[in-house]
């Protein structure tokens, strides 16, 4: 487990070594709550590059891929059951450092949306700045969604960002999410920054005119 820039006392290895050994399923309850930007989303020793290209094949490696390279045929991103643009997660998501690597990775897998009850401020923004979307739903929520996925797999829900809803069709679940305006007209049109104050042009020029 790569802990490059943090000073994690020497016992903190020793407990998560014991979690990995002695708990079933412990990559999929690690994944679900407090999912790290560099222990868990992007870790150290796989994000050597600084454009956002190539980063999906080490979305959440070592939990995904055994010390040799092999896929983990018990984490849940290596069952094909589990196909699609959504990831639904746990609280706390995104928290850690500020690194960008977590929303390329993300987003180079093929994700699109991302559930929590919880992200950190700097992800939320690395996500939104890279055309993934955070929503944000209450906990209570969250375990409906939980829950109706493990129910069934091929659950689908829709997300309505204009009217900034997240929907479960089969039991009538919706939940409102927030989004900054700016960001929301952004996502809505494919606009970065820059596109967003060329759409603005005429208006400015206008503006400029009548000074």
């Amino acid at each position: 487990m790569d802990t490059t820039g943090y000073c994690l006392p020497d016992h903190y290895g020793a407990r998560i070594k014991y979690l990995y050994e002695n708990v079933k399923g412990i990559e999929k309850a690690i994944l679900s709550t407090h999912c790290h930007n560099d222990l868990g989303l992007a870790t150290a020793n796989s994000i050597a590059g600084i454009t956002n290209g190539g980063f999906g094949d080490n979305l959440f490696r070592d939990w995904r891929y055994t010390s040799d390279g092999q896929q983990k045929t018990d984490f849940v991103l290596n069952n094909p059951t589990y196909r699609g643009q959504i990831l639904v997660a746990g609280k706390n998501f995104g928290c850690g450092s500020s690194r960008g690597h977590a929303a390329w990775a993300l987003y180079d897998y093929g994700f699109r949306v991302v559930v929590s009850s919880f992200f950190a401020d700097i992800f939320r923004g690395n996500a939104l700045n890279n055309g993934l979307l955070p929503v944000q739903v209450t906990p209570e929520a969250l375990h409906a969604i939980l829950q109706a996925i493990e129910q069934n797999p091929a659950t689908t829900f829709v997300v309505d960002l204009e009217n900034q809803t997240f929907t479960l069709p089969a039991t009538g679940l919706e939940a409102s999410f927030d989004i900054d305006p700016f960001r929301k007209i952004c996502m809505i049109n494919g606009y970065d920054d820059i596109d967003y104050l060329l759409s603005l042009k005429s208006e400015i020029e206008a503006f400029e005119h009548a000074q």
